[in-house]
């Protein structure tokens, strides 16, 4: 988490002092001024463009969303390039406007005094409002690169404050920092992080099918690189570079840092080369100098102290005393902050509720048995928004599909009748159909139509239940020999019980307990004999001391509790027969091939939530041996669907095939001969890494349930 809130810390830090500053000097004019009851329209404009920030993440976070994931990536990336863009141009104009911003705003604050309080806000507004747009675009860029939120809020939050409270220190002249040196040192930080962010954005764009070249690869070190490792999750955070990257992403990163870290190296030199007279006049930035000056007169009044000799006298307070003698308007106080600040957030609650309007080039298609297609048209090349709407009165599943290889470019689940969702697909030469699939009713597919030209489109191959049938008998075979396995191996455990040997019996427990955690009992696999053999204790009302406590838990903590072999025997024989009965009744039992591929997620997911945490050990300290037994289990399942998969995403099983090595090496190293590190003994390194690269290959393991999803077909 740390690692990714560097990057946003960076930038709140940067932002937050740019926008601290120009508060500062805003409000030491007024008080220069003479004007300090004017200090509460600039409070306004500040709170109006954070409103506008905090409303435009929203608008950002709403409209990703409500996309497709392909449109979610095209969506992501755009911003992501856009983001690079603002923040470029934010760090060159800063190195150049460090010595100057204080004169800037001081001639607009006059401007703004002869023209009344409404140019006042506005010029607090948009001054602070320019920072807050680019802080909260960057925010949300960097929360998607780095898939979650906590950490860049932290990062953002702790820059944020740190910078109020160096413009605090300034303000009040107990601070002395040479602005010129910080945007520039910053600054140079930030080319380096813009120009992964800039690789990251390609990369969506290339997911999303706006770019071409998502499988060429420049480099792919995801074999031979820990992602978990301390280094891996540095880089990646900060710097957005990751063990694969592909040629436009590679391309554009280097050329990004050479031409603009070149330009900027020039600007920094060029500046340090002007004369000497003119370099000891900005050794000390006007900003910082104005804030400091202005700080101390306003002490100096506050205080009751005449001013500092030669300070400057309220000049400008003969021009504001039209302006205060005018006859105030009789309205209540809170009333034009209350709607400034109410402004920005109507808008993006206007445009969550009503942006979403349809596409000029939308084509709206009907959904139903007899209507199957309706409206629809040879679309152009390129990103197309279709507008499905299901005049049936079934609920549907609607798919765009190449009639001749029923692979899919895009598809809805669930729509209910009389409703319209849009479905986002990226069309290219070929043919194309739509497939409406009503509940209860036939695949129904309509006629065909031919586009020309474009570039290249991914379409996903349909998986059908003979498709799974192959690997669903092969792995039943697996299952069913390893159940005849279990079954002697939980006869030998209730034997070594019964004849009180129970130093075998904590032996035989552990490799009977493997055997039966390799077999994929994960998410009702096996129906009620799950409950039955490898029963938790968690919320039965007796935990432990239970009487619907058994099986395998309920032998593991009489073992490693001391209890005696009276006690366990009973349990241990209950455990053989429920592992017969199920032995008996799996051949039998109605498995769906679709379940399958959900299988190869949920059987680690699994391990991630109850073993890795430590929440099913019982006292034998060997949850990392299940966690074993469960790998071995996902191996095996992936062994059957690897055909299927192949076909469909080669470079997705290389990736998965990474992580299944680098999870295996880790718990190798928790297996010392006989005995296992318990999980709570675990180094705090090593546990998280361990829950990192689980993670990461869950998050890879993720699509596969989707990729050989069983779609039907006219």
């Amino acid at each position: 988490m740390w690692d990714d809130a560097f990057p946003s810390f960076l930038i709140g830090l940067r932002e937050g002092l740019e926008g601290g500053l120009i508060v500062s000097i805003l409000v030491a004019s007024l008080v220069r001024a003479g004007a300090k009851s004017r200090l509460a329209q600039v409070w306004t404009g500040v709170l109006a463009a954070i409103a506008l920030a905090l409303s435009f993440g929203a608008v950002l976070t709403f409209t990703a969303a409500s996309l497709s994931a392909t449109a979610q990536e095209a969506f992501g990336g755009a911003l992501s390039v856009i983001a690079v863009a603002f923040v470029t141009g934010m760090v060159f104009w800063m190195r150049r406007s460090a010595r100057s911003l204080s004169g800037e705003i001081k001639e607009k604050v006059t401007g703004a005094l002869a023209m009344g309080s409404g140019m006042l806000i506005v010029t607090s507004f948009l001054a602070v409002g320019r920072e807050g747009l680019e802080t909260a675009l960057f925010l949300w860029t960097t929360a998607r690169a780095a898939g979650e939120s906590a950490g860049p809020m932290i990062g953002a939050g702790i820059g944020l404050v740190i910078a109020a409270g160096l413009c605090w220190g300034l303000y009040r002249r107990v601070l002395k920092i040479n602005l010129t040196r910080f945007f520039t040192a910053t600054g140079a930080v930030l080319i380096v992080i813009a120009a992964g962010v800039l690789g990251y954005g390609l990369r969506d764009l290339q997911e999303g099918g706006v770019l071409p070249g998502k499988t060429a690869f420049a480099f792919d070190l995801s074999q031979s690189v820990d992602p978990s490792a301390w280094y891996s999750t540095l880089v990646q955070g900060v710097l957005n570079l990751t063990p694969a990257m592909t040629w436009v992403q590679a391309g554009a990163y280097v050329a990004y840092l050479a031409v603009v870290m070149t330009l900027f190296v020039r600007g920094v030199r060029s500046s340090a080369a002007k004369p000497a007279e003119q370099k000891s006049a900005e050794q000390k930035p006007v900003a910082e100098a104005a804030v400091a000056q202005s700080a101390s007169e306003e002490g100096a009044r506050a205080g009751g102290e005449p001013a500092a000799e030669g300070a400057e006298q309220p000049a400008a307070a003969p021009q504001s005393a039209p302006v205060r003698s005018a006859a105030p308007r009789k309205r209540p106080g809170w009333l034009l902050p209350t709607a400034v600040v109410a402004v920005p957030a109507v808008i993006a609650g206007g445009i969550v509720a009503f942006g979403r309007s349809k596409p000029a080039d939308a084509q709206t298609v009907s959904v139903s048995e007899k209507e199957c297609g309706k409206g629809f048209t040879a679309p152009k090349p390129g990103r197309q928004t279709f507008q499905m709407h299901n005049t049936g009165d079934k609920t549907s599943e609607v798919y765009l599909v190449d009639p001749a290889s029923n692979a899919v470019y895009g598809e809805i689940e669930g729509l209910a009748p009389g409703t319209t969702r849009d479905l986002v697909a990226t069309v290219a030469g070929g043919s194309y159909a739509w497939r409406c699939v009503p509940t209860g009713g036939k695949p129904v597919t309509s006629a065909a139509v031919r586009v020309t030209g474009g570039g290249a489109a991914r379409a996903v191959v349909p998986v059908s239940e003979d498709d799974l049938a192959g690997p669903l008998r092969q792995y039943k075979q697996y299952v069913d020999q390893g159940l005849g396995t279990l079954v002697s191996q939980t006869q030998q455990l209730s034997d070594d019980i019964a004849g009180g040997d129970l130093d075998s019996a904590r032996t035989d427990w552990l490799t009977a307990h493997r055997t039966y955690s390799s077999l994929g009992a994960a998410y009702g696999t096996f129906q009620d004999f799950d409950k039955k053999i490898n029963g938790r204790a968690d919320g039965l009302p007796a935990g432990v001391h239970d009487k619907d406590f058994n099986g395998f838990h309920k032998i593991e903590y009489g073992l490693w509790h001391g209890q005696s072999a009276d006690e366990l025997s009973g349990p241990a024989k209950q455990l053989n027969s429920d592992v017969v009965g199920l032995k008996k009744a799996f051949p039998a039992q109605d498995f769906d091939p679709g379940d399958l591929p959900l299988r190869t997620h949920e059987i680690l997911e699994n391990t991630l939530q109850f073993e890795l945490t430590g929440d099913t050990d019982e006292g034998s300290g060997t949850n990392l041996a299940t966690a074993d037994a469960n790998l071995s289990g996902t191996r095996e399942l992936l062994g059957v669907l690897r055909p299927l998969i192949t076909k469909r995403d080669p470079q997705l099983l290389a990736t998965i095939d990474g992580d299944i090595d680098r999870l295996q090496k880790l718990l190798d190293g928790a297996h010392h001969d006989s005995t296992w590190t318990p999980v709570d003994k675990l180094d705090a390194t090593v546990r998280a890494r361990l829950n990192g690269t689980t993670g990461q290959l869950l998050e890879h393991l993720a699509p596969v349930p989707d990729l050989l999803e069983i779609r039907k077909s006219a």
